[in-house]
């Protein structure tokens, strides 16, 4: 795990941090639809596929990879690993997974099907051990076509990552379409970085 620690004498966002960090703490969410029909024409695994899009995405940029470290120091990371939900369906309750990114898909999926195999009965919150600094969190709700969603979080306005949260997808005229919410902090993350983001993401999808 490596990154930079930003200097805020010299941060180039020194005077918006301050303001959304000190004088207006401020968070806000942002729900977008997503084509994922390549995903699904593909037939590659859904939810692996889409967590390894988002991350592909956030590592492209460093307004998604800025956060406080262990020592609450401003840093960017040099890669973000994903942190996701899973559903125990006997329980109905779900846990908490990270995989190492690679930015190879089938390598990817290769990794999390290994994850999933060793830890799909887990009784734990957080059944996997030595989770690193450097991960964001996803989460989905795979039977609800939503139209917003938001998060509030008690300690949120020091919580700089992005949270990506996916819904259910529908056929809508042929194409597939996911909604995708991603709740950032404005300290370090504007409109303008997540239209920039979700553009991104759309075009890594559309790829894969």
């Amino acid at each position: 795990m490596n990154y930079k620690i930003i200097d805020l004498n010299t941060y180039k966002r020194k005077e918006y941090f301050n303001h959304f960090t000190k004088d207006i703490p401020c968070t806000y969410s942002i729900t977008c639809k997503i084509d994922v029909s390549n995903i699904k024409n593909k037939n590659y695994k859904f939810y692996p596929s889409c967590i390894f899009a988002v991350t592909s995405t956030v590592n492209i940029y460093e307004e998604f990879r800025t956060a406080y470290n262990s020592q609450h120091e401003l840093v960017v990371y040099n890669e973000m690993l994903p942190c996701y939900t899973v559903l125990n369906s006997n329980t109905e309750t779900f846990f908490n997974l990270w995989t190492p990114y690679n930015s190879n898909l089938q390598e990817f999926i290769k990794s999390y099907n290994e994850d999933i195999k060793v830890y799909k009965n887990s009784l734990q919150m957080n059944p996997k051990a030595n989770m690193p600094e450097n991960i964001f969190p996803i989460s989905a709700l795979p039977l609800l076509h939503f139209e917003g969603f938001n998060l509030n979080l008690l300690k949120g306005y020091d919580y700089l990552l992005p949270i990506f949260t996916f819904g259910k997808y529908e056929n809508i005229n042929g194409r597939f379409i996911m909604p995708v919410s991603v709740q950032v902090h404005h300290g370090v993350c504007d409109g303008y970085h997540v239209s920039r983001f979700i553009t991104t993401l759309q075009e890594i999808i559309d790829k894969l």
